[in-house]
């Protein structure tokens, strides 16, 4: 897929982490919520199909708790984790509801993924909530999955679960929406001299390589795992974009082929051509 074929992408998939749904302050931050809701909502009412991965109950937990830190302990994790998952939907609730948008909540665990049964029934739910014009938001259940949290063995962090989610709907595209703006050679936070690179055939070790460590307190993912993500996508021969969270409405310039984020795709073939 090429930057020309993402406006002909009809199913999409996107993720947003937890640094991006709080501010710098670790508040819960209202306004890109808010845009972002507005771009996703634009996006269904002209016609696509639209899922939502998102992180943050931990987080969101925290900040209602007055919480600095993530714990370290499971049970408190998990406490956290179901209070802020209400609170979560409720935020994703109101602002849809204001943009004409409805949405539904699925939370999954591993299982779903490792039973074939339970599998099917997880992507006829997806597919008909899709039809419906209904927007799934989408998490892990961190209340009861310890695996998502730091005993990770499957699942491990949201960036998987959506690529998985990806190709369990047969999306066309996964958006990542992360705190930095695409793939870059080094830390572009230490390194000003470290460059984003526009788009990636492939994810080798060079690349896991540059990526370096793992996320904020508050979240388990970080550009380790996107790549990772991305290359689950790819081996489905589908494609993932790497962009900024800053400003979700850049995700219209991204979809009108502008060079927004990271794409990251081996596929030569065009949606258009295919349709």
């Amino acid at each position: 897929m090429e930057r020309e074929d993402l406006a002909h992408a009809q199913r999409l998939v996107f993720k947003i982490g937890t640094n991006s749904l709080l501010t710098d302050h670790n508040q819960i931050d209202y306004p890109r919520i808010d845009r972002l809701a507005f771009t996703l909502a634009s996006l269904r009412q002209a016609g696509k199909e639209i899922i939502l991965v998102s992180s943050g109950a931990i987080g969101v937990g925290c900040v209602q708790q007055g919480i600095a830190q993530r714990p370290q302990a499971i049970p408190e994790q998990q406490a956290l984790a179901a209070l802020g998952q209400v609170t979560l939907m409720s935020i994703y609730s109101r602002f849809f509801t204001y943009y004409n948008q409805e949405v539904a909540q699925i939370l999954l665990t591993r299982d779903v993924m490792d039973y074939p049964e339970s599998l099917k029934n997880c992507r006829n739910s997806l597919d008909v909530l899709l039809a419906q014009g209904v927007i799934p938001v989408i998490n892990e259940n961190d209340a009861v999955a310890v695996d998502e949290l730091d005993h990770q063995t499957r699942f491990g962090d949201n960036d998987t679960l959506s690529a998985l989610v990806t190709n369990i709907v047969n999306a066309d595209l996964l958006v990542l929406l992360t705190d930095v703006d695409g793939f870059y050679t080094d830390d572009p936070q230490s390194n000003p001299q470290a460059q984003k690179i526009s788009r990636l055939h492939c994810i080798a070790q060079e690349q896991l390589d540059q990526a370096g460590g793992k996320g904020s307190s508050f979240s388990t993912g970080g550009m380790t795992t996107k790549l990772k993500a991305g290359k689950l996508v790819l081996d489905q021969g589908r494609s993932m974009v790497i962009m900024g969270s800053q400003e979700p409405a850049d995700i219209f310039k991204l979809l009108a082929g502008q060079e927004i984020g990271s794409l990251v795709s081996a596929a030569t073939e065009s949606l258009k051509e295919e349709e």
